[in-house]
């Protein structure tokens, strides 16, 4: 895949076309089967590395938000996959004061949204867990939601989208935020020290920080964790906006899954870069405006993946 080269801001902070990439190539597979039957099709293809108590990390949005994951299709997963009928979904308490801010408010948001069909662990509802990132150059462990270690394994079901801060929301983003607490890991990731302003720390420093706290989770499941991008209902706004979220207006695109978190989120940036310009504007607008490319860089740079990879067509 191709598309323009472009650079902000620091180095590092850039579209690459395909064809300028070096290094292996990993897996990715692909699906433009927007339903349950092209979930379950596509996890099929991952589902290997899934084994003893498995944690389903979603982002469950906030209440009534309208563009989160069909709790249906992973409630379908769940009840035809047999490594997932004991699984549970998981989730931290957001940072931000709102529906998910504590475990009574976030519990009653999950009801909401339909979250009910399954377990759904709060992982730092009783605490928090420190583990260690390695190589990473702004912090050398990350505090999360103490549950997290009692899981096994850990499939990364992420709904793509945009985001205020991060530019884009992927796989990196729904661990690098969504397993870190909500207190103290987020507070480390969002504030510079000795700051007033909770989300002081932007633009690369953020997408760096995010990313060194994906390291922990990843390097922890090591072996046994995956990841599914759903491109679907694409706004410019996370789901953690809500009914506040802009309108959609990028066309959808399918499933993408891989074991490799940097190709599946580096797969779905060049689907989105490969659009047309009038519709992919508005979101490329939105990740290059908040430098966001910077997660796929970073990843690369600690070696957590490939930014090359043979797509498979599931279709």
């Amino acid at each position: 895949m191709s598309g323009r080269k472009l650079t902000i801001g620091k180095p590092g902070n850039i579209y690459i076309p395909y064809e300028e990439r070096t290094g292996e190539e990993s897996v990715v597979y692909f699906t433009r089967d927007l339903s349950a039957e092209g979930l379950k099709k596509i996890y099929e293809k991952v589902r290997g590395r899934m084994q003893g108590r498995i944690g389903v990390k979603l982002h469950t949005g906030e209440k009534n938000g309208p563009n989160i994951i069909p709790h249906d299709w992973v409630k379908a997963l769940f009840e035809t996959e047999p490594e997932l009928k004991n699984a549970a979904i998981v989730e931290t308490n957001t940072y931000y004061q709102g529906d998910r801010y504590t475990t009574e408010l976030h519990r009653e948001t999950l009801k909401v949204n339909g979250w009910t069909f399954c377990p759904v662990d709060i992982m730092d509802e009783e605490g928090t867990v420190l583990l260690p990132i390695k190589g990473g150059k702004w912090m050398k462990e990350m505090s999360h939601g103490s549950h997290m270690t009692n899981y096994d394994s850990l499939l990364v079901l992420t709904h793509f989208k945009g985001h205020q801060m991060g530019g884009f929301g992927g796989s990196n983003k729904n661990i690098g935020i969504g397993c870190a607490d909500g207190r103290i890991g987020k507070d480390w990731i969002h504030r510079k020290a000795g700051s007033d302003n909770m989300w002081s720390i932007a633009q690369e420093e953020l997408m760096e920080r995010i990313t060194e706290s994906t390291k922990a989770t990843v390097d922890y499941f090591g072996e046994h964790i995956t990841y599914i991008n759903v491109m679907q209902n694409m706004s410019v706004s996370c789901d953690c906006e809500g009914v506040a979220a802009a309108p959609v207006v990028t066309p959808d695109v399918g499933i993408v899954a891989s074991d490799d978190i940097l190709a599946v989120d580096q797969a779905c940036i060049d689907l989105l870069y490969a659009m047309k310009p009038e519709d992919n504007k508005a979101l490329v607008e939105r990740i290059e405006t908040r430098h966001g490319l910077r997660q796929l860089s970073y990843m690369k740079e600690l070696g957590m993946g490939n930014d090359r990879y043979k797509l498979i067509d599931l279709d």
